[in-house]
This record gives C-alpha cells, sequence and structure tokens, in this order.
C-alpha cells in the first residue's frame, strides 16, 4: 500500500495503541504462567508472532471479540515446538523466545523474514552457550535462523549491553523458571536501559521477583508466573503517541488531545519533554492520561537517544520542521532495527529537500538550510521510517507519496485512520 499526504492542518483527539513492548513480554509471560487474561494488548504483526510462539510452546492464545487475550500457558516449561517458529519481522519475539526456547528440553529452530536475519544474535546465543544450553546460527554469523537445544538450569552469564536490551530481558523472563536462577554481568554499558525498567515493571506485576545488582540483574529460579486476579492490563505506546504528538507539534493550531498517555516505566515518554524543549505547547496532565499539544515556533535542539532508540525518526522530523540544527546523539544501536533507522531518515528526508549531516552515532538535521518538498519516499519495510515520513507529508510543499505504507501493522494498525480522523488529507493506494 502507498499513502499520499497533502499538507494539513489538523485538530482533535486521537488515543494511543496500546504499548507493544508491554504487549510483548504480556503475551510471553502468560506464556510462562499456566494461563492468565491480557487486556487492551495491542493486536499486530509483531505480536501475533509472539503468539505464535507461544502456542508452538504448547500454550493456547484466543483473542476475544473485545480484544482481550485468554492465554492458557505452558506453566514454566515449554514443549518441543512441532514447527519452525517463525518470528517474522519482530526482533522482540525471536530474541524474547529464544531464551524460552533454551529451557525446552530438546531442539527449536526459529527463523523471520530477510530483515530480521540480518539482526544481531550472537551475545544471546552465547550467553545460552555459557549457561549449558547449545545455541547457534545456522550461517555462524550471529544472525537467524537460529537452533537452540535445552534444557538449561540457570547460573552465572556475562554480556554486553550495548547491543540490545532485549538479551536482558529475554534472559530474566526465562531465568524465573529455571532451577537455578540467573545472574547477568554487563560487560559494558546498558544502552536502552528503560526497556528492561518496563520487564522489571512486568514481571513484578506477574508476581516474580527479579532486581538490579552492582554489575547487572538477577532473577531467582523456580519462580511462578502469576498476575493478581489472573489479569494484565497494557499501557499506552509512548513510541507510537510520538507520531500524533509530533504531528500536533507541526500542523495543529488548534490542537491535538492524545488519550491513553498514562506514566508507565517506557522511555519513550521522553518525547514529551523532547517536543515541550522544541517549543511547540504541550501539558501532560498524567492523572487523566492526557496530552494536549499545539503547533509553536519550533527550534532545534541536541537530543541523546542511548536510551530511546525508536524516538531518532520522529525527532529527525521535527528537527526538518524547526529553525535551526536538530542533534540526534548516541545513535549508533538505532542502525540495528528493522532497518539502519539513522542512514535511512537522512537518505528519504533528503529526498523531501531536507539537509543532514549522518556520522556513525549521530545524524544532525539543518532545519534552517531545509525546504520541505513533496516528494516520493521509501518506507524500506519499517513502520517507525513510514510513520515519520507520513508527519513530514503534513507540511511539505506538495503531496507526499509513502510506498509499503502497509508495514504500520507492525505496531500501529490503524495510524492513518488515526491521522485521517485528525484531519489530514491523505489517499491510500493499495
Amino acid at each position: 500500500m502507498n499513502v499520499t499526504i497533502s499538507p494539513s492542518s489538523l485538530r482533535g483527539t486521537a488515543r494511543a495503541p496500546p504499548s507493544k513492548s508491554y504487549t510483548h513480554r504480556a503475551i510471553l509471560a502468560a506464556g510462562y504462567a499456566d494461563g492468565a487474561t491480557v487486556r487492551d494488548a495491542l493486536w499486530s504483526a509483531d505480536t501475533r508472532a509472539t503468539a505464535r510462539a507461544v502456542e508452538l510452546f504448547g500454550g493456547d492464545v484466543d483473542r476475544r471479540d473485545d480484544g482481550t487475550l485468554a492465554i492458557e500457558g505452558f506453566d514454566g516449561r515449554p514443549e518441543v515446538p512441532a514447527d519452525v517458529i517463525d518470528c517474522d519481522n519482530s526482533g522482540t519475539t525471536m530474541r524474547l523466545v529464544t531464551a524460552a526456547a533454551a529451557l525446552a528440553d530438546g531442539t527449536t529452530v526459529l527463523t523471520g523474514d530477510e530483515s530480521l536475519r540480518s539482526r544481531p544474535q550472537g551475545p544471546l546465543l552465547e550467553a545460552i552457550a555459557d549457561l549449558g544450553g547449545e545455541a547457534e546460527s545456522t550461517r555462524g554469523n550471529g544472525q537467524a535462523p537460529l537452533v537452540v537445544t535445552g534444557p538449561i538450569s540457570g547460573g552465572e552469564v556475562s554480556i554486553p549491553g550495548d547491543v540490545s536490551s532485549q538479551y536482558i530481558t529475554a534472559l530474566l523472563m526465562a531465568g524465573a523458571v529455571t532451577e537455578e536462577g540467573i545472574e547477568i554481568d554487563l560487560e559494558t554499558e546498558l544502552k536502552s536501559a528503560p526497556y528492561v525498567d518496563i520487564t522489571l515493571e512486568l514481571l513484578e506485576a506477574y508476581g516474580v521477583d527479579a532486581e538490579k545488582t552492582d554489575r547487572g540483574f538477577a532473577v531467582e529460579g523456580g519462580q511462578s508466573y502469576r498476575p493478581t486476579d489472573g489479569e494484565y492490563a497494557v499501557p499506552g505506546d509512548f513510541s507510537s503517541i510520538s507520531y500524533p504528538l509530533a504531528a500536533g507539534a507541526i500542523a495543529s493550531e488548534d490542537g491535538v488531545r492524545i488519550e491513553g498517555a498514562n506514566p508507565s516505566a517506557q522511555g519513550d515518554t521522553a518525547i514529551v519533554d523532547i517536543v515541550d524543549r522544541m517549543g511547540a505547547d504541550v501539558e501532560w496532565d498524567q492523572d487523566a492520561g492526557t496530552i494536549d499539544v499545539e503547533t509553536g515556533s519550533l527550534e532545534g535542539i541536541e537530543v541523546s537517544v542511548e536510551d530511546t532508540p525508536d524516538l531518532l525518526p520522529t525527532i529527525a522530523t521535527l528537527g526538518a520542521v524547526a529553525e535551526g540544527d536538530t542533534r540526534i546523539t548516541n545513535a549508533e544501536h538505532v542502525r540495528y532495527k528493522e532497518t539502519d533507522r539513522v542512514s535511512a531518515m537522512a537518505e528519504e528526508l533528503g529526498k523531501l529537500g531536507v539537509e543532514t549531516t549522518e556520522e556513525q552515532d549521530s545524524l544532525t538535521v539543518h532545519g534552517g538550510e531545509s525546504t520541505l518538498e513533496g516528494a516520493t519516499v521509501e518506507g524500506r519495510g519499517d513502520h517507525r521510517i513510514i510513520m515519520a515520513l507520513a508527519l513530514a507529508g503534513l507540511v511539505a510543499d506538495g503531496e507526499t507519496t509513502v510506498r509499503g505504507a502497509d508495514h504500520v501493522d507492525v505496531s500501529f494498525p490503524g495510524f492513518f485512520d488515526v491521522l485521517a480522523g485528525l484531519g489530514a488529507d491523505l489517499e491510500k493506494n493499495e
């Protein structure tokens, strides 16, 4: 699907979709339990991949008419899957499920689409091997397809913290149901740390104790996943909130209200402060869970995305509209997502007339030297690139066509309907 966006003035109310990060963890945690009900879950391409994995491990995921997920778990001991686990495009699924596979008494094979098969899994494979399992890349390059044989019983392991926080999440979630538990020593500074905070928050909600230590993290073994009253409710997603929030900041003199913006451990809540620092009129009522935003005279700022890699595309688009330079730093790990998001945003914004300077660990957007003009841009099979470029189309001169726009289904299936509901002038072409 291609989507063509014309300059628009937005107003109205949008609701945040549920958090993808929390939904992945909630589905798998319910799998580790003997069962649980997950309310307000995001049902997207990525989270469906995690649900399929739970079913292949011997659980069952039933999505009811109201969107609630009724999950029967495998009670801490996954079965050996009868088929290959296809994680599709979901890196979170692959990493969390790889550790779960190490608990099964047998061999599990995991794969994914072309993009996922290019993403690094080596440190997690090495960690599983150090814990007594067998874990290999079929091509010997640390990338999927992966072959994992268990069971592991726990122990102590060291792992880098600057490649993916998902390795730590995967080991903590699996470690709770091992005999010995798992102690994780970080070899390098942890990047994307708020995502591990999300994991710790969710584990606590499921009755599992895990903790930060002087050297990393630890979780005791022999625990059971039991959420209070057998239920867990997923909060709104601040990665997704960043798009209507930025849309209001660049294209709404009358104001946009975002509902479902309740406080949580998500690092991407930083987008509220970023938009405010750049000069938009923004107010977050944390008690009510609403954010109100209006367009302001945006000025470029410097922002580190060390802990908030998913915000880089949104910030880059804001920088394209702002006066002066917007410098996005500590960004090297953002190159290892669904695509190299640093280069992707530099190249695609360049097609719209935006000047940028790309370095290995940073992206500088020269808003004051740029004139946004409509063009055809490529979504690159990356939901966050697609949504960020669509925002640019709201204020570019002329029509902007985003190719391959259907990939928003990964995290925000109704994104373009939300934009249209706020008054965006857009046309979908199947």
